[in-house]
């Protein structure tokens, strides 16, 4: 039986990623930056972190391939002699985190909620729809803006260690609506089929009917 990685390498998708060298190429990329970013600690050349480490005196020193860059620096330092090739890959790490919990979190809101308002219809489906459209009206560097304030002001000690979460939320606030859209226009089509049917006259839940 094939792996469902098997089956993928198969299809139409695979064979036009494995026949398109820039695919391969960007996907190379795409690994090495995980992989960097994951192993930061053994990847990087210092730890833009470990105060103990800086010399005020490498400040904003140039790129390597500047007349007074140094090979220490492949990218330079910054203001307090931070190493800017570590300072990134440190960096990656972070973004990484937050981009796959923010969309993990963004398609878990937006499958559930399109799925409830395709398959409930009537006014759940009018009020998370009416709900999309409030959404879509605000700009997400906006509501960003709007959670950080109310953060701040709500936990003002606890503000730093809170960070993570409320960029998370903030990002997955904007950003189910698309899935929530998505996954009830394929509810609507499917939820009249034959199959549903019958599912719904032997007593199956509608619960269950959904979540197959």
């Amino acid at each position: 039986m094939k792996t469902t990685l098997a089956r993928w390498f198969d299809s139409d998708v695979g064979y036009s990623f494995r026949t398109s060298p820039v695919a391969m190429v960007a996907a190379a990329i795409a690994l090495i930056c995980v992989f960097c970013s994951v192993f930061a600690g053994w990847v990087a050349p210092h730890n833009p972190f470990d105060l103990a480490t800086l010399e005020l005196s490498d400040a904003r020193l140039p790129p390597a391939w500047s007349a007074e860059g140094s090979m220490k620096y492949p990218l330079g330092t910054d203001d307090q002699g931070r190493d800017i090739l570590s300072a990134v890959i440190y960096g990656a790490r972070i973004s990484l985190v937050v981009g796959l919990a923010s969309v993990v979190l963004s398609v878990v809101v937006g499958v559930a909620f399109g799925l409830l308002a395709g398959f409930r219809g009537g006014w759940i489906d009018a009020v998370l729809m009416r709900l999309c459209d409030v959404m879509l009206s605000f700009p997400a560097i906006l509501v960003a803006l709007l959670i950080a304030g109310v953060g701040r002001a709500l936990f003002p000690n606890a503000h730093e260690s809170l960070a993570f979460g409320v960029l998370i939320i903030s990002i997955s606030l904007t950003g189910w609506v698309q899935y929530a859209r998505t996954v009830r226009g394929s509810t609507l089509v499917e939820r009249n089929k034959e199959y549903v049917q019958a599912a719904r006259v032997t007593g199956v839940s509608s619960l269950r009917i959904m979540r197959k």
